[in-house]
């Protein structure tokens, strides 16, 4: 049931998979089409769609890609509360179940040894889960992150209801010896931390990740640059999946000469790899703090000093970067957002700064919140919604298939005006 409801196509050949996710992007781009038809663009091109779509570009590692999985902690089948895994059931019908993860093919063997650890952990503890906050508990969610230089990082999500600092800290020291000398040093962690939260998710400045064993970053290699990843970082989960897309990205963003990349929720700066002592400048705009702290060090430490990051909401920092960055170079924007998609002040700024020529959208789920970005992008200028600029076109469409098994693809559309 689990691998069914979290990895869909996980029975059939690679090449079907490829095909399913090529037939799914082609009705994205359909109903773009069709949407900017109504609003009186002449939008349709050879099969109904917007721009021509490339085939779906092939993950280079197809099982046990992800270098970060999250794990719940709730009632497994047999009842156990104290079970570690993924849901399968919705809240609606009141059937959810908390099932291991040793059968997920995207799901790499140290993740599932890691969570598994923890659920042997948890199991000793006297201290119940956390299932329902206001019911009590304390044990919540396990991150685990993985490089491929064979680090791997664990953090502990804990709820501490009415516990002193006392109590918390006993805690900590139980959970650091069993990962260091108890069953769990098995699994090598590099970091285990810990983060006291009352929340579904904490940011490090809501509630600070407590370092509890080990080292404060694990690092990944990408493109031949060195990446730090911080607990709470945005880092594709796909690494190999990432150097495929990002040196796309790259080659599609034409940003060379005295080009400004500006790369909008940027991350740890995975994503812009400009060549050392080129002429071009990268700005980078990230709501994660720590992530920023991650992309200064990342530039400083592979020698690219022709960038600069800025940490905040994007819809609050970029406004004003465009205005002083605006008639100095020409500009390309490269966004790469959640599932939640732009904000509309960012979208209207982009319009807005009639020196960016080139837009690559960056999309996990396009067929979702980014249609609405679509639509912001290409309509004809409206002066209700302060949308002046000259509109852009769809003018390419690559998906790339970051995660096999499942449904999901990344989409990058190119914009052009």
């Amino acid at each position: 049931r689990l691998a069914n409801a979290v990895t869909p196509l996980w029975r059939l050949p690679y090449q079907e998979q490829l095909q399913v996710k090529y037939e799914s992007q082609r009705k994205v781009l359909q109903t773009l089409a069709s949407r900017l038809e109504e609003l009186g663009l002449d939008a349709q091109q050879p099969g109904g769609l917007c721009c021509p779509l490339q085939p779906v570009v092939p993950s280079p590692i197809i099982n046990g890609y992800r270098n970060k999985s999250t794990f719940s902690v709730n009632r497994g089948p047999d009842g156990n509360p104290k079970t570690v895994g993924l849901f399968v059931g919705t809240g609606r019908e009141r059937n959810i179940v908390c099932v291991k993860a040793n059968h997920m093919e995207n799901i790499p063997q140290k993740h599932k040894q890691v969570a598994q650890c923890y659920e042997e952990h948890i199991r000793r503890s006297p201290l119940d889960p956390c299932i329902l906050f206001h019911e009590g508990g304390h044990w919540r969610e396990l991150v685990v992150r993985t490089t491929s230089h064979g680090h791997t990082m664990a953090i502990v999500t804990f709820h501490p209801q009415e516990l002193g600092q006392e109590a918390l800290a006993t805690q900590k020291a139980l959970l650091k010896e069993f990962f260091t000398c108890g069953p769990g040093a098995v699994c090598a962690l590099t970091s285990l931390y810990f983060q006291e939260s009352t929340m579904t998710r904490c940011s490090h400045e809501q509630s600070p990740f407590q370092l509890l064993h080990g080292e404060p970053h694990i690092f990944e290699e990408l493109l031949g640059l060195k990446f730090r990843i911080s607990p709470d970082a945005f880092f594709q989960v796909n690494t190999g999946g990432a150097e495929v897309l990002y040196q796309a990205v790259g080659e599609l963003s034409q940003a060379g000469g005295d080009t400004v990349l500006l790369d909008i929720c940027c991350g740890t700066g995975e994503q812009w790899p400009p060549e050392p002592g080129s002429q071009g400048w990268v700005i980078g705009v990230e709501v994660v703090e720590k992530a920023i702290e991650d992309a200064r060090w990342n530039a400083a430490f592979n020698g690219i000093s022709n960038c600069e990051f800025h940490s905040g909401k994007a819809e609050a920092v970029l406004p004003q970067l465009l205005s002083s960055w605006a008639d100095a170079r020409p500009l390309v924007a490269v966004v790469n957002p959640s599932r939640a998609g732009l904000h509309y002040r960012v979208v209207r700024a982009i319009r807005n700064c009639k020196s960016i020529r080139r837009l690559l959208y960056i999309s996990c789920k396009p067929e979702g919140e980014a249609m609405r970005n679509f639509l912001e992008l290409c309509c004809p200028p409206d002066p209700g919604k302060k949308l002046s600029g000259e509109p852009f076109a769809p003018t390419l469409a690559v998906p790339f298939d970051m995660f096999p098994h499942t449904l999901h693809c990344e989409l990058v559309l190119l914009f052009t005006r």
